[in-house]
């Protein structure tokens, strides 16, 4: 008898603990269930939210974030957002049309990125030569837009550089874009080039659309075929090298992402040009249902997902995110940039982006 009580006692205990463990983590039928929250978001931005870190963060605070990514400018005009708590596009402009087709939806601007151009240093080292490209205000490089169109305009060839021993290749001078007709970056591409050609200025007028068409137009219809994602020409300038794209437009946050990875697929001869002018893509979160605006709230103030998108390259609201991981991992990149620019209003962009458009049928 004494031996059968110690028996049952032995599994009331173990059963105890068994259940102190289970209940203790979370896993017992006490636990809130996450509550599912939808969103389409910027191609770019993927990552960062496919991270288990950024998951696990959101599910602390009851949510459980699933997204599906889409071009910005098709977000805007052509996804159905019914579907969706939130749209997170990669551009103000795009956000703003979204936001007033859904009758002045917040929105939130957690972070953002200037666009810059992925090449190697052989280039680097031609286009200081030629006058396009100079030191910024530190220790990095600038690609003077303008001087750049110059050649643009001109037909330069690379062969046709002075001096070029290192990359004399009979193709013209262009930098690989996405399609302007889907992609958002390549809509930010738009917007500078439209704002030097335009003497400076940010275009706001048809008669100035008019005028700085025929000068834009050659970037992208010059180029040949595009693709439509930002991720996929960064994915061939890091595997293909200098022979297929010597310069990808890129978003800084897609450079800074790898150099935060070190995981080799940065070379040492690979190199990070920044624009002069550039434009900061502005990720900008519009919270289409409730479940969105908690969503856009915590990207905008929870410390651990600002910090966790600063490794992923993004520049958040407080700097100081990602200056530290400019510092941690000694990236040569500029914790400020001055040169900046303006994107022109909605309308005008889908108006400039269809008129090049166009011209890829013409």
């Amino acid at each position: 008898m004494k031996r059968l009580i110690s028996i049952g006692l032995a599994v009331v205990l173990v059963t105890g603990v068994a259940l102190a463990v289970i209940f203790g983590s979370g896993g017992g039928t006490d636990s809130a269930p996450l509550t599912t929250v939808r969103g389409v978001i910027g191609s770019e931005k993927l990552a960062f939210f496919s991270d288990q870190r950024v998951k696990d963060a959101f599910a602390r605070h009851g949510l459980d974030v699933q997204v599906d990514p889409a071009g910005s400018r098709q977000m805007a005009i052509q996804t159905d957002l019914s579907r969706y708590d939130f749209a997170f596009p990669s551009s103000s402009p795009a956000a703003d049309r979204i936001r007033h087709d859904h009758g002045n939806a917040h929105t939130y601007a957690p972070f953002s990125s200037p666009m810059a151009v992925a090449t190697f240093a052989p280039i680097v080292d031609l286009l200081t030569k030629a006058g396009v490209v100079h030191k910024g205000a530190g220790d990095y490089d600038v690609l003077d837009i303008a001087k750049y169109m110059e050649l643009t305009a001109n037909g330069t060839r690379w062969d046709q550089l002075p001096g070029n021993t290192s990359y004399p290749v009979r193709k013209n001078i262009l930098i690989t874009t996405t399609d302007p007709r889907d992609s958002n970056s390549a809509a930010m591409y738009l917007s500078i080039a439209s704002y030097v050609a335009n003497g400076f200025s940010v275009v706001n007028t048809q008669q100035q659309e008019a005028t700085i068409l025929p000068k834009v137009t050659p970037l992208f219809t010059n180029q040949g075929y595009t693709q439509n994602s930002s991720d996929a020409p960064f994915e061939d300038y890091l595997s293909a090298g200098i022979g297929r794209n010597p310069m990808v437009l890129v978003y800084e946050a897609q450079y800074a992402d790898r150099l935060v990875r070190d995981d080799g697929s940065i070379k040492p001869d690979m190199r990070l040009l920044y624009l002069s002018p550039t434009v900061y893509s502005k990720h900008t979160l519009v919270a289409l249902k409730g479940p969105g605006d908690q969503v856009g709230q915590l990207l905008n103030s929870d410390p651990e997902l600002s910090k966790l998108a600063a490794t992923f390259g993004f520049r958040t609201q407080d700097p100081k995110y990602f200056t530290q991981v400019v510092s941690e991992h000694k990236l040569p990149l500029p914790t400020s940039l001055v040169d900046t620019v303006d994107p022109p209003s909605f309308e005008t962009l889908e108006r400039l982006l269809d008129a090049v458009g166009k011209q890829y049928g013409a």
